[in-house]
């Protein structure tokens, strides 16, 4: 080993040690964090501060520093607080599309262990977003689009609107069940319950082993599952978990007529989710009224190798015939070349918004 090649050894092993301090560090301060969160309940008082967290960037800021950056300083320690409060609050709160048995009950519960988080079910897409901007959930979990019957227009809209983050993706395969209370011959059954969507997708089923029961929708498959008791002979389309969770019978597995049947779901949050080397990033722009603008502006990603994986317009719900541009493309914003990209598409946009980078679910 050379002189240089020992010095250079030398310095990762110094380096080594001044990171077991500063993980040593953390997990003092944490300790901390969690008699905060403590004393913070004893008082009524909500976890998040945001008013406290501002003072501590501004007093980081001001600490002297020879090398790192005041705004590197302060994206580091929005990370340590950012645990610290998940520390201080315990369980993670997580906001779902109910009712209990459904595709969102599912995403969120493959996303989010129950061992890790609480769930709070609302009725409306819109209450998802309701519940996580007024942090009365850290998380939600919402549909965004169907392989099928394409994207959710109320998550669109609302993603532009708000000021969340997208921070991660959940897709589910939607394989739908024939449940009874018990075990009933096909032959017997007078009515079928479900929501609409999953009487469409089992069409076919439905034509050749049920021609002659009467069909009733309702607000929801795991609405159906529930309310079996109500009807004699009847069964319901619905998900293995409604199955579980209302102790019914599944009579026939996978009675979708298509197979390859997929809906696509959003984690939004508040804090941006870091890099993890295969992600997506989700953004929506709008551009300018001249031919060719359109096309200028997906040059910027194909000039720079950037797979497309989503290109969606949709109208604008405040200017006429004004359209907004959903894209989903592989990489995170904090690459540089994604970074240049978004600064190469800026030139050719009359707004643009980041939506979130996350993890992509493959």
């Amino acid at each position: 080993m050379t002189n240089t090649e020992k010095e250079l050894e030398d310095l990762r092993t110094e380096i080594s040690k001044l990171d077991s301090s500063i993980v040593q560090l953390l997990d003092s301060r944490a300790a901390i964090a969690k008699k905060v969160g403590d004393v913070k309940q004893k008082l009524g008082r909500p976890i998040i501060d945001r008013v406290h967290e501002q003072k501590v960037y501004e007093r980081i800021s001001t600490e002297k520093l020879e090398y790192l950056t005041k705004s590197q300083i302060q994206a580091i320690f929005k990370e340590i607080v950012a645990g610290c409060r998940a520390v201080q609050s315990g369980k993670k709160r997580v906001a779902f599309l109910g009712p209990r048995g459904t595709f969102s009950d599912q995403a969120a519960k493959q996303y989010f262990s129950e061992t890790e988080a609480d769930f709070i079910i609302v009725k409306k897409i819109s209450d998802v977003f309701r519940q996580v901007i007024s942090e009365e959930a850290g998380y939600g979990v919402v549909p965004v689009e169907n392989s099928t019957n394409g994207s959710v227009p109320i998550t669109l809209d609302l993603l532009l609107e708000s000021d969340l983050k997208v921070v991660g993706e959940i897709i589910i395969r939607i394989k739908h069940n024939l449940i009874a209370l018990k075990e009933i011959p096909l032959s017997e059954i007078k009515t079928l319950l479900s929501k609409d969507q999953a009487i469409g997708q089992c069409r076919r089923f439905i034509e050749e082993n049920l021609p002659n029961a009467e069909i009733i929708e309702t607000k929801s498959t795991a609405r159906a599952v529930e309310i079996l008791t109500e009807y004699d002979n009847s069964v319901a389309i619905g998900t293995k978990l409604a199955a579980e969770i209302y102790n019914r019978t599944i009579i026939s597995k996978g009675i979708e007529d298509n197979q390859n049947n997929f809906t696509r779901f959003f984690v939004i949050g508040h804090e941006e989710s870091l890099s993890t080397g295969s992600d997506k990033t989700s953004i929506v722009f709008s551009v300018k009224h001249v031919p060719g603008a359109l096309l200028n502006a997906l040059k910027s990603f194909s000039s720079r190798n950037i797979n497309l994986t989503k290109l969606e317009s949709r109208p604008s719900r405040l200017t006429p015939w004004e359209y907004y541009f959903y894209t989903d493309f592989e990489g995170h914003v904090s690459e540089d070349h994604v970074q240049e990209a978004l600064q190469d598409l800026k030139k050719s946009t009359l707004y643009i918004k980041i939506l979130g980078s996350y993890k992509s679910s493959k």
